[in-house]
């Protein structure tokens, strides 16, 4: 599913050049689960980026199902990432003004696909049942806990019935308790869902609680 090879990432800055990554190899097979942790600045979410076609690498390869995503122009970039990938964010990013529901069925809306409403509202009631929030359908984010809301924007990344879903810190802002079962909730969608999970976080517990575990520190990738 995932093959970064060799990939380094420059920024350009006045009268410097910052080497985010250096030299980074990471393979991730269809259905596994990995966790990259790392100190705040070392990358993480510069190579989430870079998997998630948000970004290219100064030099080397990020191949994602086969294909190579430096090779996509932006509408391209654009319509991979809504048919193949699911995007869980740190602060979850829900609209205020839409319910449950109608966050978790805005992606659907996207990209050309073609299917009834009541199809889309129910694929998107059965995702939320899924993660333990049927009783919530209608209400609003500010409604919801920050568990709650992890738990929405999960439902979110999966409607599209994405092969990978990326998570940048998922659980950055919940206690010890609500990341425990946030942790198994992933554990449990990877399980019956089949889908492939990339974790950026601070969080060594929850790290080790995915397949493979890796250290981001000085640009470089170590699996530990």
């Amino acid at each position: 599913m995932i093959d970064v090879q060799n990939v380094s990432k420059v920024y350009e800055m006045p009268g410097e050049a910052v080497r985010v990554l250096d030299g980074v190899n990471l393979q991730v097979k269809a259905g596994e689960t990995a966790a990259v942790v790392g100190p705040s600045g070392s990358g993480k979410t510069t190579l989430l980026n870079l998997l998630g076609a948000l970004d290219r690498p100064s030099e080397g390869k990020v191949l994602v199902g086969g294909r190579d995503l430096a090779s996509f122009g932006e509408a391209e970039a654009a319509l991979f990432r809504n048919k193949s990938l699911g995007f869980v964010f740190q602060h979850h990013h829900l609209l205020p003004q839409c319910t449950l529901l109608e966050n978790v069925v805005l992606p659907r809306l996207g990209g050309g696909w073609e299917e009834p409403e009541e199809e889309t509202a129910a694929r998107a009631e059965s995702l939320l049942e899924r993660v333990g929030l049927q009783d919530r359908l209608t209400h609003f984010p500010y409604q919801l806990s920050g568990g709650e809301r992890l738990r929405t924007a999960l439902a979110r990344a999966l409607v599209n019935e994405p092969g990978l879903v990326l998570a940048d810190e998922p659980t950055g802002s919940l206690d010890q308790e609500t990341t425990g079962v946030v942790a198994d909730l992933l554990a449990q969608l990877n399980s019956q869902m089949g889908v492939t999970l990339v974790v950026v976080t601070h969080n060594v517990d929850l790290a080790r609680r995915m397949q493979d575990y890796y250290e981001l520190r000085g640009g470089k990738l170590e699996k530990q």
